[in-house]
Protein backbone atom coordinates (compact mmCIF):
# COMPACT_ATOMS: atom_id res chain seq x y z
CA UNK A 1 0.00 0.00 0.00
CA UNK A 2 2.59 2.28 0.64
CA UNK A 3 3.78 2.14 -2.89
CA UNK A 4 0.76 2.99 -4.85
CA UNK A 5 0.19 5.72 -1.80
CA UNK A 6 3.61 7.07 -3.42
CA UNK A 7 2.76 6.87 -7.03
CA UNK A 8 -1.13 8.50 -6.44
CA UNK A 9 1.13 11.17 -4.85
CA UNK A 10 3.41 12.00 -7.56
CA UNK A 11 0.60 11.65 -10.01
CA UNK A 12 -1.55 14.12 -8.65
CA UNK A 13 1.37 16.17 -8.54
CA UNK A 14 2.53 16.21 -11.82
CA UNK A 15 -0.38 18.37 -13.63
CA UNK A 16 0.22 21.02 -10.98
CA UNK A 17 4.37 20.68 -12.24
CA UNK A 18 3.24 21.51 -15.65
CA UNK A 19 1.14 24.24 -14.96
CA UNK A 20 4.28 26.11 -12.42
CA UNK A 21 5.50 29.32 -14.45
CA UNK A 22 9.02 28.82 -15.86
CA UNK A 23 11.39 30.93 -13.97
CA UNK A 24 13.27 33.26 -16.78
CA UNK A 25 17.01 33.47 -16.47
CA UNK A 26 18.57 36.39 -14.55
CA UNK A 27 18.72 39.16 -16.57
CA UNK A 28 22.40 40.80 -16.95
CA UNK A 29 23.03 43.85 -16.16
CA UNK A 30 23.26 47.07 -18.04
CA UNK A 31 26.90 46.77 -18.39
CA UNK A 32 27.24 43.67 -18.56
CA UNK A 33 24.68 43.30 -21.61
CA UNK A 34 26.54 46.38 -22.74
CA UNK A 35 29.95 44.12 -22.52
CA UNK A 36 28.15 41.36 -24.46
CA UNK A 37 27.20 43.08 -27.18
CA UNK A 38 30.32 44.77 -27.48
CA UNK A 39 31.95 41.67 -27.59
CA UNK A 40 29.28 39.88 -30.06
CA UNK A 41 29.85 42.66 -32.51
CA UNK A 42 33.53 42.28 -31.98
CA UNK A 43 33.28 38.52 -32.89
CA UNK A 44 30.85 39.07 -35.98
CA UNK A 45 33.54 41.34 -37.00
CA UNK A 46 36.83 39.06 -36.94
CA UNK A 47 34.98 36.65 -38.57
CA UNK A 48 34.29 39.09 -41.32
CA UNK A 49 37.72 39.75 -41.37
CA UNK A 50 38.70 36.00 -41.95
CA UNK A 51 37.35 36.59 -45.58
CA UNK A 52 38.79 40.29 -46.12
CA UNK A 53 42.30 38.06 -45.47
CA UNK A 54 41.84 35.04 -47.17
CA UNK A 55 42.06 33.32 -43.67
CA UNK A 56 39.72 29.86 -44.29
CA UNK A 57 41.17 28.45 -41.24
CA UNK A 58 40.55 31.07 -39.27
CA UNK A 59 37.09 30.82 -40.71
CA UNK A 60 36.31 28.11 -39.16
CA UNK A 61 37.28 28.98 -35.93
CA UNK A 62 34.61 30.91 -35.64
CA UNK A 63 32.00 28.39 -36.12
CA UNK A 64 30.16 26.30 -33.12
CA UNK A 65 30.96 22.47 -34.03
CA UNK A 66 27.32 21.83 -34.48
CA UNK A 67 26.87 24.85 -36.97
CA UNK A 68 23.77 24.87 -39.35
CA UNK A 69 24.30 27.64 -42.74
CA UNK A 70 20.95 27.25 -44.17
CA UNK A 71 22.14 27.65 -47.24
CA UNK A 72 19.32 28.60 -49.64
CA UNK A 73 17.17 25.95 -48.31
CA UNK A 74 20.19 22.82 -48.42
CA UNK A 75 21.66 22.43 -45.32
CA UNK A 76 24.98 22.74 -44.07
CA UNK A 77 25.05 20.88 -40.99
CA UNK A 78 28.34 21.04 -38.89
CA UNK A 79 31.78 23.20 -38.82
CA UNK A 80 33.01 20.56 -41.25
CA UNK A 81 30.35 20.59 -43.92
CA UNK A 82 30.57 24.16 -43.92
CA UNK A 83 34.28 24.56 -44.42
CA UNK A 84 34.18 22.40 -47.02
CA UNK A 85 31.63 24.21 -48.56
CA UNK A 86 33.06 27.32 -47.90
CA UNK A 87 36.30 27.16 -49.29
CA UNK A 88 35.61 27.99 -52.43
CA UNK A 89 35.07 31.22 -51.21
CA UNK A 90 38.27 31.25 -49.78
CA UNK A 91 40.22 29.97 -53.09
CA UNK A 92 41.06 33.67 -55.08
CA UNK A 93 43.24 36.16 -54.32
CA UNK A 94 40.35 38.46 -53.56
CA UNK A 95 37.36 38.14 -51.17
CA UNK A 96 34.23 37.90 -53.52
CA UNK A 97 31.73 39.27 -51.28
CA UNK A 98 32.41 41.27 -47.62
CA UNK A 99 29.81 41.38 -44.26
CA UNK A 100 29.21 43.63 -41.18
CA UNK A 101 27.22 43.58 -38.61
CA UNK A 102 24.50 46.45 -38.44
CA UNK A 103 21.96 44.85 -35.88
CA UNK A 104 23.69 42.88 -32.83
CA UNK A 105 21.65 41.74 -29.97
CA UNK A 106 21.91 39.88 -26.85
CA UNK A 107 19.36 37.44 -24.99
CA UNK A 108 18.67 38.15 -21.83
CA UNK A 109 20.96 36.11 -19.54
CA UNK A 110 24.35 36.74 -22.04
CA UNK A 111 24.63 33.79 -23.88
CA UNK A 112 22.44 33.87 -26.53
CA UNK A 113 23.00 36.20 -29.83
CA UNK A 114 22.22 37.42 -33.07
CA UNK A 115 23.39 39.63 -35.67
CA UNK A 116 22.35 40.49 -39.14
CA UNK A 117 23.44 43.33 -41.14
CA UNK A 118 24.77 43.84 -45.62
CA UNK A 119 26.86 41.48 -47.81
CA UNK A 120 28.32 43.57 -50.32
CA UNK A 121 29.96 42.92 -53.39
CA UNK A 122 34.11 43.80 -54.15
CA UNK A 123 32.50 46.93 -55.74
CA UNK A 124 30.88 47.91 -52.71
CA UNK A 125 27.07 47.21 -53.25
CA UNK A 126 24.77 45.44 -51.33
CA UNK A 127 23.69 42.05 -52.69
CA UNK A 128 22.88 40.05 -49.90
CA UNK A 129 21.52 40.41 -45.88
CA UNK A 130 23.10 37.82 -43.56
CA UNK A 131 21.71 36.99 -40.78
CA UNK A 132 23.15 34.33 -37.74
CA UNK A 133 23.02 33.16 -34.15
CA UNK A 134 25.65 33.02 -32.05
CA UNK A 135 26.16 31.00 -28.67
CA UNK A 136 28.26 31.99 -26.11
CA UNK A 137 30.79 29.06 -24.77
CA UNK A 138 32.17 28.27 -21.58
CA UNK A 139 35.47 29.35 -22.88
CA UNK A 140 33.90 33.25 -22.97
CA UNK A 141 34.16 32.77 -26.99
CA UNK A 142 31.24 33.38 -29.33
CA UNK A 143 30.49 31.11 -32.33
CA UNK A 144 27.99 30.77 -35.00
CA UNK A 145 25.45 28.17 -34.39
CA UNK A 146 23.07 29.05 -37.55
CA UNK A 147 23.61 31.32 -40.55
CA UNK A 148 21.53 32.25 -42.93
CA UNK A 149 21.56 34.55 -46.21
CA UNK A 150 19.06 36.39 -48.66
CA UNK A 151 20.03 38.42 -52.10
CA UNK A 152 18.50 41.88 -51.80
CA UNK A 153 16.66 43.26 -54.60
CA UNK A 154 17.46 45.66 -56.60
Amino acid sequence: MPLRRTALLAAATLPAAACAPLTPAPAASPASRAAALAQLRAAETAFAETMARRDHAAFGSHLHPEAVFINGGQPLRGRAAILADWRRHYTSPQAPFAWRPEIVEVAADGTLGYTEGPVTSPAGATIARFYSTWLLGADGRWLVVFDNGYAVCR
